[in-house]
């Protein structure tokens, strides 16, 4: 693999140059010189990071906003809508639009995405098929993992299906466990303790979708953090755990304290919750992000994510990990330095993946924007991008601007 010379990107702290090779960043310094043979790519007037990470996608349902509409605004409107039109999507269609949510957050700078992918009586295995697909297909842009996202119930007779497919569905390929203890009928506690078997079983981590839900009364986190303590020995994801931030914060505290001891990771995805939680406040409506702080304050690793692409659970979003990191700033009151780590270093802690960083020996994994600063970057969401991944330059983008005068 040929080498490549960064040159004049503005690096936090200073301007200078990176040079990369075979997959790692070789050198970082003010003037490097290319060697024979290296590749100069001018980098002046753009700030140079650590690639962001999606750390929680629904690439199946992606771009169907159009197709299958919302009636209610919610949770539960948005998962019935689904389940209703889901007989209608081929593993062609689905396989297309996957590729082309994957291309999107490539171009946007994400390296890695984690997907989860329905597993239900609706849908069958068929997103399975084509979201695996939809990953060969893109595997030279971005690592793609596979949440089998089993749907509910699990339980008893009536959840026999579900355990079955979810079974085909780790026979297939997925890489972790999915599910949502939360809206089983008859027991979180006793969901979440067959998901987390279920992993076991196969030697993976799990990634719940925890207690998408503003009703303090249901604490699916706590479960999971008590389970997990037990003895659960994969990595452990709680995804959404919106029903903490209305708790008191004394609890909150106690509750984040339970998951850091426990090891778990938590992902907050705020643009998804804006749109889906808190339609029945009409007063003090909820934000409907988890406790980010309370979390942060007790160690656990937060990470943020687009969650849902204009489909019936969230009509927007560009797949554009800039804008969660400044919708972080605004919504959980994040330093855009800690909003922009938590789809990256954060991101990647939650993962399981190296670190990267612009220092010798790291991964070069980097996302060039053309900005003065991190700041800038996360105010304005520039088009004009670089993207490397493991050293090879994967996306160009760039925004022409015509201005009459």
């Amino acid at each position: 693999m040929s080498g490549q010379v960064l040159r004049g990107a503005w690096l936090g702290d200073a301007v200078g140059d990176v040079r990369i090779g075979d997959g790692s960043i070789a050198e970082v310094g003010p003037g490097l010189e290319p060697a024979a043979g290296e590749r100069v790519v001018e980098l002046g007037g753009y700030v140079l990071l650590p690639s962001p990470l999606e750390a929680h996608a629904h690439l199946d349902k992606a771009f169907l906003a159009d197709v299958v509409s919302n009636p209610t605004g919610d949770l539960l409107g948005a998962i019935r809508a689904m389940e209703t039109a889901a007989h209608s999507f081929s593993v062609d269609d689905t396989t297309n639009r996957a590729v082309r949510a994957i291309e999107l957050m490539a171009a946007n700078g994400c390296t890695v995405i984690r997907t989860h992918v329905d597993v239900t009586e609706w849908t069958g295995l068929r997103p399975m098929e084509a979201v695996l697909a939809a990953r060969a297909a893109t595997v030279h842009l971005v690592d793609v993992e596979i949440v089998a996202l089993c749907g509910f119930p699990v339980l008893g007779t009536e959840g026999a299906l579900h355990r079955s497919l979810l079974a085909d569905a780790m026979t297939m390929g997925a890489d972790l466990v999915g599910g949502c203890p939360h809206l089983e009928p008859s027991s979180l506690d006793e969901a979440t303790s067959y998901l987390l078997q279920v992993a076991a079983d196969h030697s993976v981590g799990v990634d719940l979708h925890t207690d998408e839900t503003l009703d303090a009364g249901v604490l699916g986190l706590a479960d999971l953090a008590r389970h997990v303590a037990a003895g659960f020995e994969h990595p452990a994801t709680a995804s959404h755990c919106v029903s903490l931030s209305m708790l008191p914060e004394a609890r909150q505290r106690e509750v984040a304290e339970q998951v850091a001891a426990a090891g778990i990771g938590v992902v907050a995805l705020p643009q998804t919750n804006l749109y889906l939680q808190g339609r029945a406040h009409a007063e003090a409506t909820p934000r409907g992000i988890t406790s980010v702080a309370a979390l942060r304050a007790a160690g656990v690793p937060v990470a943020a994510g687009q969650d849902n692409l204009q489909d019936p659970f969230n009509p927007l979003g560009r797949g554009c990990p800039l804008d969660i990191a400044a919708l972080m700033v605004l919504v959980s009151h994040l330093t855009p330095d800690d909003a922009y780590r938590s789809v990256s270093d954060e991101a990647r802690r939650v993962l399981g993946r190296e670190a990267v960083s612009l220092t010798v020996d790291s991964p070069a994994d980097l996302l060039a924007v053309r900005a003065g600063s991190l700041r800038q970057a996360l105010a304005a969401g520039p088009s004009d991008r670089l993207v490397w991944r493991a050293g090879m330059l994967t996306a160009r983008s760039a925004a022409a601007l015509e201005l009459e005068r």
